[in-house]
């Protein structure tokens, strides 16, 4: 049996969080990169413990990097969101200082609110529910109860905090606290693999890595290759695979476009290739971590001017190219700018690297999570001091009178 999540808070003790999620790594997802991140740096300073859905039919605990991170077994599924019934029932006895839940999540909603959990509540707003709007707006009801609960919203970027509609009516508790990598992990490389890379494709080469699912737009950077001297290596596997690779040999690049799956250690692709390309045509992809890493490793960035965080992590003009959504002839004319001019792409990839450093760091998250964490304790802790003077007021009133 899972032992019982959270403690009471004490004076001086550590202070105590709780993250819901939808599932933890190794599962693939950028939620799930960015809570294993975020964790395992507040693990450093507080007491933090994970619920999950687990991939397996049964609950499993472990602790992973000094996290405690308990999986539950999944019951069913809801528009292909996982629920855990369990979940209610191990908020119920979580005596946590604070329960932080990663958006979008109904089922991590719905076990929030059925569980009766009275402490403080945040929420990390991933990204709207872009495709499924029908079932977004049925839910809508019960997620604005839910985030009116909520003592802050942490948007990833202030472009998606002024174009959520989801979040318009609680702009006023939202804080922006962009997405951090370590960069120290992606500087870290073996030169002996990138050169390997380098000699088993000829270059010049692109890079682009995530799921193969609609909202990456990947046919589009397929279409622009048409019009590209280069090898576009793509890491990442998902449901559009073979219609991807369709497209690939329709437009007669199926030899110049390496469909390489899921891989593990991708560092060395990212210094291989000359630049790193973001392709996606909707809202979906709120964020693109994926740029940070490729940023990390000096790398210039061709993304797409998106209504969401994309275009604020990397900078037109100034860390790479923004084009378009869904305009292959646009891409394509950014990439081959990027390819044709070395001192551009160093330019680039110089100020890349910087702007990771200075604004994207694990740690600089951690810390503006953490200041968000003791604001919202101390002003509980302020509220619980004037309720206890106003008692003791009306205590010494009643004895006087």
């Amino acid at each position: 049996m899972m032992e019982k999540i959270g403690m009471q808070a004490e004076p001086n003790s550590r202070l105590k969080v709780l993250h819901i999620g939808k599932f933890y790594p190794p599962h693939a997802g950028g939620m799930e990169t960015h809570l294993e991140t975020l964790c395992r740096e507040l693990r450093k300073t507080m007491d933090v413990r994970v619920l999950v859905a687990n991939d397996k039919r049964r609950d499993e605990d472990s602790i992973i990097d000094g996290v405690n991170v308990s999986r539950l077994a999944i019951n069913f599924h809801i528009a292909g969101a996982p629920v855990c019934t369990s979940m209610a029932w191990k908020l119920r006895r979580s005596t946590a200082d604070i329960v932080h839940v990663h958006l979008p999540n109904p089922a991590g909603i719905i076990a929030v609110m059925a569980s009766g959990y009275k402490g403080k509540l945040i929420a990390t707003w991933h990204s709207d529910v872009v495709r499924q709007r029908r079932l977004a707006r049925i839910f809508a009801p019960i997620q604005r109860r839910f985030l009116r609960k909520c003592s802050a919203i942490i948007a990833t970027s202030p472009n998606y905090v002024e174009s959520s509609p989801d979040l318009a009516l609680f702009r006023d508790r939202c804080e922006v606290i962009p997405f951090g990598i370590s960069v120290d992990q992606y500087r870290r490389v073996d030169s002996d693999a990138v050169k390997a890379i380098r000699d088993r494709y000829p270059g010049p080469l692109l890079l682009a890595v995530g799921r193969l699912v609609y909202y990456k737009g990947f046919e589009y950077l397929i279409r622009a290759m048409k019009e590209i001297n280069a090898t576009l290596l793509m890491i990442g596997e998902g449901p559009l695979r073979h219609s991807l690779e369709q497209e690939a040999r329709s437009a007669g690049v199926a030899d110049r476009v390496k469909f390489l799956g899921a891989l593990s250690g991708i560092t060395p692709y990212y210094h291989a290739c000359d630049a790193f390309v973001l392709s996606s045509v909707s809202r979906s992809e709120a964020f693109g971590i994926v740029q940070l890493e490729a940023m990390a490793c000096g790398k210039p960035v061709v993304n797409t001017s998106l209504r969401s965080g994309v275009p604020f992590v990397s900078l037109d003009g100034v860390t790479g190219l923004t084009v378009v959504p869904r305009d292959s002839a646009e891409m394509a004319k950014a990439l081959n700018r990027l390819l044709e001019d070395d001192e551009l792409r160093k330019r680039y990839g110089d100020s890349a690297l910087h702007r990771v450093r200075t604004e994207f760091t694990a740690d600089a998250m951690a810390k503006r999570t953490l200041d968000v964490y003791q604001q919202i304790v101390n002003a509980g802790l302020r509220c619980r001091d004037v309720d206890e003077q106003v008692g003791k007021s009306a205590e010494l009133s009643s004895a006087a009178i």
